[in-house]
């Protein structure tokens, strides 16, 4: 019987039949082709978004309209802003997928089609936005955690091994080797010696700048001095800081409206640290420089993607079919892993306006699969890096559970924290029984809240241990902390089981 439940799940598992309302989707912003460019753009800065979709009269989907085309269509082109129609620049007849089309096949085609937004129609409309940038920021945590699972897997096919006297490869192996081959390498594996990028000047306008964005099909374009670099400017700061602005493009200096000093990476960052710096910077771009300090390029989500691909299918000398399954083998990898630790980030309700701005009165919802008792939770680990997931609030044991498989390693069991959530006015309230949880996400509904901010607290736990038989809160506290590192064992111990399973699986085939 249990060889049969684990065998269930396992080949649930390798199934990978998630389909697009598993990944992390964006609110889709729609209005009809007939809008003016202007009345587009002010959308689009209004609700901060960088990606707007296009309706024809039936209100189909008929447009896509993004931040690129803005810069390099419109103000590069010097495009009259009031007096065209977004449909005269926008990209016709977008690829788009269904709700439940299969997840990895609406990434794949994201890959293969070199775009980073992908609309989700379901019953004809349009309902949400697909990000690649997200999707793989979740991939890759989600691999991070399978390799420390994988730890627990080795060691229990380790035994198998001696029982059996014969040598295997852990499940994991293959994860862990497409991780570390496509993700671990440095950012000179990838980036070529005519790497195109665009410079200006601070001095130089902001059309100039449109303007070479436009020649050299590029989304941004770096300030430099003396070849180093002062700043840069997307076409994200075009639409947000120049026409949002109503500034003049052909007036506007470049230094007035770029960002600062930007984070760079260099010729020896591993490519899975600049994904982290992108994505905890919150930034698309990221420009790189020699050990000089010049700058010799900029990478974005989608070049790092098809670079590390071509290098994993070059160093391992495969074929171009090879070469080109080699993401869907990731996307199937990270789709496929820890089910437990499943972020169900779904998008808000996306929101169609009509051509003059007015709502329509109703909004396209998103279909949920999240669970009444569950809620979304944010912490930050040591490192800097943002932990983000949804789990049960029943209890402050299921909290503390899912704070262990997320942030374990940084937390010493001889020494506890407290666990505290930050308020509106960012003060920071103690989480120390049941009712404390229970009464904060009664607050957090009520304040129209989508998650909680969650931070450890060492100031009052020296020496604490769970289990130790301390009074009141603390006593409470230890209770919850062993039911919680009880829950983590159990699950490491399934894991395990399905590593066992999957060898005995290979054995008997």
């Amino acid at each position: 019987m249990i060889y049969s439940i684990f065998t269930c799940i396992w080949n649930r598992g390798l199934t990978g039949e998630r389909t697009v309302k598993w990944l992390r989707l964006s609110k889709a912003l729609t209005v009809p082709e007939t809008t003016s460019i202007h009345e587009a753009c002010h959308w689009m800065a209004t609700r901060r978004v960088d990606a707007l979709l296009l309706t024809d009269s039936n209100a189909l989907l008929c447009g896509i309209l993004t931040d690129k085309d803005v810069a390099t269509r419109v103000i590069a082109r010097e495009v009259n802003l009031e007096d065209t129609p977004v449909s005269k620049v926008m990209t016709r007849n977008p690829v788009f997928v269904l709700s439940d089309t299969l997840a990895v096949e609406a990434l794949q085609k994201m890959v293969q089609g070199k775009f980073r937004h992908l609309p989700v129609v379901e019953n004809g409309e349009v309902i949400a936005l697909l990000d690649i940038a997200k999707c793989l920021n979740d991939a890759i945590a989600r691999l991070e955690r399978a390799a420390e699972k994988g730890k627990a897997i080795a060691a229990a096919v380790e035994g198998v091994e001696k029982h059996w006297g014969t040598s295997i490869s852990g499940p994991n192996t293959f994860i862990e080797a497409l991780r570390d081959r496509m993700f671990r390498p440095s950012l000179s594996t990838i980036i070529s010696e005519n790497s195109k990028i665009v410079t200006v000047a601070p001095t130089d306008t902001v059309l100039m700048a449109a303007k070479k964005m436009l020649e050299y099909r590029l989304s941004s374009a770096i300030v430099t001095v003396e070849n180093k670099p002062r700043g840069i400017l997307t076409s994200k700061d075009i639409l947000m800081r120049v026409i949002a602005q109503e500034l003049a493009p052909d007036s506007t200096l470049v230094e007035k409206v770029m960002t600062q000093n930007p984070e760079c990476a260099t010729v020896d960052t591993p490519i899975l640290d600049a994904l982290h710096y992108m994505h905890d910077g919150k930034f698309l771009h990221l420009p790189v420089v020699d050990r000089d300090g010049v700058i010799i390029a900029i990478i974005d989500v989608l070049h790092i993607i098809h670079a590390a691909v071509a290098t994993v299918g070059s160093t391992a000398g495969v074929n171009n079919e090879t070469t080109n399954t080699m993401m869907q083998k990731f996307w199937d990898s990270a789709m496929t892993l820890t089910p437990d630790d499943e972020e169900n980030t779904h998008s808000e309700n996306s929101l169609k306006l009509a051509s003059e701005g007015a709502e329509t009165g109703r909004s396209l919802p998103h279909p949920s699969l999240t669970l009444p008792n569950t809620f979304a939770f944010k912490i930050q680990d040591k490192k800097g890096r943002m932990h983000r997931f949804n789990c049960e609030t029943r209890s402050l044991a299921d909290l503390l559970t899912a704070i262990l498989q997320r942030v374990g390693n940084d937390i010493d069991r001889n020494n506890l924290p407290q666990i505290l959530y930050e308020d509106e006015d960012h003060d920071k309230v103690l989480l120390a029984l049941d009712s404390d949880l229970a009464a904060a996400m009664d607050h957090a509904r009520l304040a129209g809240w989508k998650g909680l901010r969650l931070h450890l607290d060492y100031s009052g736990a020296t020496g604490r241990r769970w289990g130790s038989g301390s009074k009141g809160l603390d006593y409470a506290q230890a209770d919850a902390w062993a039911s919680a590192y009880s829950a983590v064992a159990a699950g490491a111990a399934l894991v395990v089981g399905l590593g066992v399973i999957a060898f005995l699986r290979r054995a008997g085939n």
